[in-house]
């Protein structure tokens, strides 16, 4: 399966050295993309730049919503490869990448292949930041599986699908990243209605098919680690509002109860040895949980204080009536 179109969703200059190295890795890669697709989400100065930048890859306007969803769905409309995978613009993909994700498709099963995210650091990796928590800054966290296996959902920013599957499904931009707020959820939200769409289907994770992804400066920084986490519990809200809780919690479950507590452990047992940073993770670990779990529960009053407010517009409106 050579056939793989690629789309980089762009929105903001300040990433403008990591999207021309975005660019750049897809021009060395051992198995050449059909086609690479830009995305520039409403910046008309980006756009202007790009388009004297990058000369030989289609370079779109998003029509959609503002936002990364809407961003998507237009490279969607325009690809013309079998396979349409995703990079983020602060990414860059390992040589091999594009070969690798392939071979997953090498099974008809197979709808859904993703790889591996590493964080790149500014400097080093924050003594304090646990691995189980990579996911913050958009990368595979301490807990995912170690070789190829299926898996509930992709990364955004290293993963692919068949194209037949944009034909029934789309990307919500009702959750997600936008411009201004840190969202999760959307990926999550994807896969399972791609897998619900396709139930005797999966999706595969890969490992060896590797991505770095930039972490910017102010992600490493604490009062950004619970912003995410709570923006999280939020969109984990939404999310099971709409798939329902058996779905949109079913990683989470064994996440909570297995990962973390043995992350937990063993910070304590790195600070028993003399690390004293090891607290520093446990602590993380302990109030990264707590500040997701409140955002989860604040979306759920949310969602249901909204449904109330429905229900008791519509009684209103049909007594009037």
């Amino acid at each position: 399966m050579t056939d793989i179109s690629v789309v980089i969703c762009a929105y903001t200059e300040k990433r403008w050295h990591e999207l021309s190295a975005a660019v750049d890795s897809l021009q060395t890669q051992s198995m050449s993309p059909r086609e690479v697709i830009l995305v520039i989400d409403h910046n008309s100065s980006l756009l202007e730049r790009a388009r004297a930048q990058f000369s030989n890859i289609l370079i779109l306007e998003s029509r959609e919503t503002h936002g990364l969803a809407g961003a998507r769905n237009t490279a969607i409309e325009h690809a013309q490869g079998q396979i349409i995978a995703f990079l983020d613009d602060d990414a860059v993909a390992a040589p091999n990448w594009l070969e690798i994700l392939s071979t997953g498709y090498e099974d008809t099963q197979v709808v859904g292949v993703g790889g591996k995210l590493e964080p790149l650091w500014p400097n080093d990796r924050p003594s304090w930041f646990p691995e189980e928590f990579d996911w913050v800054v958009g990368c595979t966290y301490r807990g995912l599986h170690e070789e190829r296996a299926p898996i509930r959902n992709l990364i955004g920013a290293n993963m692919s699908f068949r194209s037949e599957v944009f034909e029934q499904v789309k990307f919500y931009s009702g959750i997600g990243h936008t411009p201004t707020n840190p969202f999760g959820g959307s990926d999550p939200d994807f896969c399972i209605r791609v897998t619900q769409s396709f139930p005797n289907k999966v999706l595969l994770y890969e490992p060896h098919a590797l991505v770095h992804h930039h972490v910017d400066e102010r992600r490493t920084r604490w009062n950004y680690f619970c912003l995410r986490c709570y923006n999280e519990g939020l969109s984990k809200a939404v999310l099971t509002h709409r798939v329902g809780s058996q779905e949109g919690l079913s990683s989470e479950r064994k996440y909570t109860l297995y990962t973390l507590p043995i992350g937990a452990l063993r910070g304590l047992a790195d600070a028993m040895r003399g690390n004293r940073s090891g607290l520093g993770r446990t602590a993380a670990i302990i109030f990264g949980l707590l500040i997701t779990t409140t955002g989860y529960g604040v979306g759920l009053i949310t969602q249901r204080i909204t449904a109330w407010k429905l229900v008791h517009q519509l009684r209103v409106t049909y007594k009037r009536a």
